[in-house]
């Protein structure tokens, strides 16, 4: 199973403080942060895509790009990549670069992402989203399986004899998690393609995110891509860690009240206890976290959102030691103790080309 971190890039001022940082400390606080998470042991990290203020990731594959030159083993991903307003061409030649530049150390989550005024700033309709998804997600593919396409669709100017550039390392795309809240078309177009399908799962209640992953999974052995346990899942959280329970709650609550994704809405004990926000010691992230799996089943990815609004770079780091020293590896241990054997592993490059080698040598 693999464990990272994932972050909004959103630029917020410190409510204890009242000092926001600027632009560029927080795009520096990014790269840090990405290189901690390698450190401590974790293995994802991840970026979203805003094109608005407070948020500074506008340009993920400049950001993911410049961390892989400074790690060796992380698996760089997005925690959103808006398939609905990005050219699925710019977006099949991007990853590919950031791919080859990566050394196969690449993955991405396709996503609408949660900001309506994108759409007409990118020249779509909103009210056209999941056809875009859709349609936008058809094409990638084709750029990254068929070295010459020729395509005409709905949304943008038809391909006559076109190849994407360049091509994706040893012959395989990056894999791709959908990742959606609330969408069932969505978890849909995952299931389809026998695709990863990643649930934000920091707003919604736990009987929501069951349906969710219930759906997709059902739909993944529908579409023959293995038996419903055997789907590719991720999950989403966030956690704020001291070692004593009350102390974290205690430092974490005006964070939590003036958060520009929940504050201002029920209290941090209310939407602690609604969703899966774990405010407290380590041992309860820990046994929170476990049980993610009774209502999910056995899945692939977690990723943690910790470093947001306007939480310091220092809290941020220690919060990663917690993980890396003290969480991580008990829930590496315990997860794995709990997985059958036949529950496939998280997707990477390496697993993708020796399946594509499997399915050439089977064939031969």
């Amino acid at each position: 199973m693999q464990f990272g971190v994932f972050t909004v890039g959103d630029v917020t001022p410190d409510p204890t403080t009242g000092r926001e940082p600027t632009e560029a400390e927080r795009i520096a606080s990014m790269v840090t942060i990405a290189r901690k998470a390698e450190e401590v042991g974790l293995d994802v990290f991840a970026t979203g895509e805003h094109h608005n203020p407070p948020f500074v990731p506008s340009s993920p594959t400049t950001l993911l790009g410049h961390i892989a030159a400074l790690t060796e083993r992380l698996v760089l991903s997005t925690s959103t990549t808006l398939i609905t307003t990005n050219d699925p061409v710019k977006i099949a030649e991007d990853y590919a670069m950031l791919q080859h530049l990566a050394g196969g150390r690449v993955d991405l989550m396709m996503g609408r992402g949660n900001t309506g005024p994108v759409y007409p700033w990118f020249g779509q309709d909103i009210r056209q989203g999941i056809p875009l998804a859709i349609e936008n997600y058809a094409l990638l593919r084709r750029l990254w399986t068929e070295d010459v396409v020729d395509w005409e669709g709905r949304f943008r100017t038809p391909l006559h004899g076109f190849t994407s550039t360049p091509r994706p390392l040893d012959g395989v795309a990056p894999f791709v998690w959908h990742g959606s809240i609330r969408s069932p078309e969505i978890a849909e177009q995952a299931a389809f393609y026998g695709d990863g399908f990643f649930h934000n799962h920091i707003f919604w209640p736990a009987s929501h995110t069951k349906q969710m992953v219930e759906f997709y999974r059902g739909r993944f052995e529908h579409h023959g891509h293995g038996s419903a346990d055997q789907a590719i899942v991720g999950l989403g959280g966030q956690v704020f860690m001291r070692r004593n329970s009350q102390d974290a709650v205690n430092e974490f609550r005006p964070y939590f009240d003036r958060a520009p994704v929940y504050g201002g809405g029920p209290s941090l004990e209310d939407f602690s206890r609604q969703t899966p926000l774990t405010v407290g010691s380590p041992q309860e992230v820990i046994d929170r976290t476990l049980g993610f799996r009774d209502y999910v089943g056995d899945y692939q990815r977690q990723l943690f959102l910790i470093d947001h609004a306007g939480l310091p770079l220092k809290t941020v780091l220690e919060q990663m030691d917690l993980l890396g020293e003290e969480v991580v590896p008990v829930l590496r241990r315990e997860f794995a103790g709990l997985k059958p054997a036949h529950v496939p592993d998280a997707p990477t490059h390496a697993s993708l080309v020796s399946a594509r080698d499997t399915r050439e040598l089977a064939s031969a």
